[in-house]
């Protein structure tokens, strides 16, 4: 887990002032490369009425952990206890080097990636500069308790963010700034020290239902909710399984991730591009092909794609998603080569998503193929 636990006392120090204190982090916050910084109470109840129904709908599909959790995320002092205070902190992403996205998604020969994931795991970044943040704090501030979280526990983190002035929530659920759109990332520090909380921001997002409107898979379900058994993102991340068949034409080429919400928000012609090393594009995957990924080894994955979140879901669903986009791709001699290269893939999941884009096109690219597997399949 993603964190540093320091030692906890909730004595306010003598001379301690919360709001110096709150522009002294601020300001050590932008010194270490985040864009901006804001402070939140723990009272993040108006969330719970809302996750409830999220959960007992099923929207969170097979992440079981958001139902373990529960309530969890929406009471920071169960999850550490003695909080008082939320740091939230954001870092923009959008790698400056990074090719046009249209211009990627509409190339169906082309893989996309989500933008977030062209670079470097952005929880090994974000959390060493919240580890930094910590350090200064403990220097200057003495004995209080921090916690810091980089999407690794159960943090409702665009609740506490909104709170905390960094945004508001968009209608895709994600956190929305006039000046920096979404293209960034969060992390949150815990703490009982007794900082001065930050102003809250009003919502723009008015009657724009652009998101909405985009979504490949119709997962934005209304305002402010995402079905995940529906979305790209889920999907191509977090999901293990055989992907639906019924979403599959639907997911394009898009093999990790989907940023079409957020391509379309109007607020993100305001968005700043990263000037993070680490956030830029790596083995070109902003302009790769797919039949060229399709055909890396196991070993080639894990190699290149080290300190990669992409990695993340390793091999086996890395083939499963590019057969799935393969699939959706015109047919042409290097697309059907590159599938009946896999179509006798140890696993089972590569090998029927094979065996679907084949079928995908047509009779003749299957029956150029021996394998059993294909045949069974229509």
């Amino acid at each position: 887990m993603h964190h540093e636990i320091e030692s906890s006392t909730s004595a306010v120090r003598r001379g301690f002032n919360a709001e110096d204190a709150a522009a002294s982090i601020i300001r050590w916050g932008s010194e270490l490369g985040f864009q901006e910084i804001g402070v939140s109470d723990t009272d993040l109840s108006a969330g719970e009425a809302g996750l409830l129904d999220w959960l007992a709908a099923g929207c969170h599909g097979d992440m079981d952990y958001m139902a373990r959790h529960g309530l969890k995320r929406a009471r920071p002092a169960e999850l550490q206890p003695g909080t008082i205070r939320i740091i939230c902190a954001r870092m923009n992403y959008f790698p400056a080097d990074a090719g046009d996205a249209g211009a990627a998604l509409a190339d169906p020969h082309r893989a996309y990636v989500s933008r977030y994931a062209l670079g470097r795991d952005y929880h090994k970044v974000l959390r060493n500069r919240l580890q930094q943040l910590i350090d200064r704090m403990r220097a200057a501030f003495g004995d209080y308790a921090f916690r810091a979280f980089t999407d690794s526990a159960p943090v409702l983190e665009v609740a506490a963010a909104a709170k905390a002035g960094l945004g508001w929530r968009g209608k895709h659920t994600l956190l929305l700034d006039r000046s920096a759109g979404s293209y960034f990332f969060l992390g949150e520090i815990y703490t009982d020290l007794p900082l001065a909380p930050t102003p809250p921001k009003a919502d723009h997002c008015g009657s724009c239902t652009r998101c909405i409107d985009a979504c490949p898979t119709g997962a934005i379900v209304g305002p402010y909710r995402v079905d995940a058994r529906r979305c790209i993102s889920y999907l191509t991340i977090e999901h293990h399984g055989p992907i639906p068949e019924d979403l599959r034409p639907a997911l394009g080429n898009r093999i990790y991730g989907c940023d079409d919400c957020q391509l379309v928000c109007p607020w993100n012609k305001y968005a700043q591009t990263s000037g993070e090393p680490d956030f830029a594009v790596r083995n070109g995957l902003d302009s790769a092909s797919l039949a060229e990924l399709f055909r890396w080894t196991e070993s080639e994955f894990n190699e290149r794609l080290a300190g990669s979140a992409i990695r993340r879901i390793g091999y086996e669903r890395w083939l499963r998603n590019i057969a799935v986009a393969l699939g959706n791709a015109p047919a042409s001699v290097d697309v059907i080569a590159a599938l009946q290269a896999r179509i006798e893939h140890p696993s089972m999941l590569v090998r029927e998503h094979v065996a679907w884009a084949l079928v995908r096109h047509g009779t003749d690219a299957i029956e150029r193929s021996a394998s059993p597997i294909v045949k069974t399949a229509r």
